[in-house]
């Protein structure tokens, strides 16, 4: 009798956790890695499988919960040793925009289990294609860290919430916002999306579907000091041009503040230069 294909739905496109119990309890039954596909709620009339579904039984199955499947395999059931290297690139490549990312990553895991020297082969095609998907999810939440700036916002009877928009290529706001947590422990904040929003309150993360740009308040007097401030340390001297796209690529210019002065200080800088260094 041929195989039963088996849909397993993630809580989200970025549904770490999630991805790494299901997988563990695949592993740890053999399930064929190209028999099972990975999908999460973000299209319309989705019905996922209860928590009690046989992952064995032979009957149709259109979807089954993540949640599900954490408790077929207890930890190390699968048998699979990663490194905090290999580990980290397999999030990432899980947070990327990919349709087929969980498919490829569980591909390699279960290859790697049928033969572990796959661990530390750095030329393997899977590896390297879970590699090339975790390098540009790695920068963009480095990207989101510098490129996040908040606008405030007064509440009747409530502390200041600060406002922030950003576009993220990739499933990045969870991992990223537990940067902003720290950082800002102490103020109110969000940070608008158009895949999924955080909101801190001083206490607990909390996650909300996508916003619109327009959500977002105006430009503000704090604005304006920053703009400032930008101005008045910007180092004519020290600009290289292509350093700084490197790091600030213009995909992000237009929700930077500072970006509206960019291109008048760079024309200023080389006469601002000869002027500095004149006798």
């Amino acid at each position: 009798m041929q195989a039963q294909a088996l849909t397993i739905e993630l809580d989200s496109p970025d549904d770490w956790p999630g991805f790494r119990a299901a997988c563990r309890a695949l592993l740890a039954h053999g399930a064929d890695p190209a028999l099972v596909r990975w999908r999460w709620p973000d299209t319309q009339g989705a019905q996922p499988l209860g928590a009690g579904v046989d992952l064995f039984s032979s009957a149709p199955q259109q979807a089954m919960p993540a949640s599900a499947l954490a408790g077929l395999a207890g930890p190390g059931e699968a048998g699979l040793s990663l490194s905090d290297t290999q580990m980290s690139a397999l999030r990432h490549a899980c947070m990327h925009r990919a349709a087929g990312r969980f498919e490829l990553c569980h591909r390699w895991l279960a290859r790697m289990q049928a033969r572990p020297e796959l661990r530390l082969d750095a030329l393997d095609a899977d590896w390297r294609a879970i590699e090339a998907l975790a390098r540009p999810v790695s920068r963009e939440i480095h990207k989101m860290h510098a490129f996040v700036r908040f606008r405030t916002t007064q509440r009747q009877n409530q502390p200041d919430l600060h406002i922030a928009w950003f576009e993220p290529e990739h499933h990045i706001v969870r991992a990223a916002a537990h940067f902003f947590c720290k950082r800002f422990a102490n103020m109110h904040w969000a940070i608008l999306t158009p895949q999924c929003s955080a909101h801190w309150d001083g206490h607990a993360l909390r996650l909300t579907p996508g916003a619109r740009r327009s959500d977002a308040p105006p430009a503000d007097a704090g604005e304006a000091l920053w703009l400032t401030y930008y101005a008045s340390t910007f180092n004519p001297a020290r600009l290289k041009e292509q350093a700084m796209l490197r790091e600030m690529p213009r995909r992000y210019w237009h929700n930077l503040p500072e970006t509206v002065l960019i291109s008048t200080l760079v024309q200023q800088a080389r006469a601002r230069t000869a002027q500095m260094l004149a006798p």
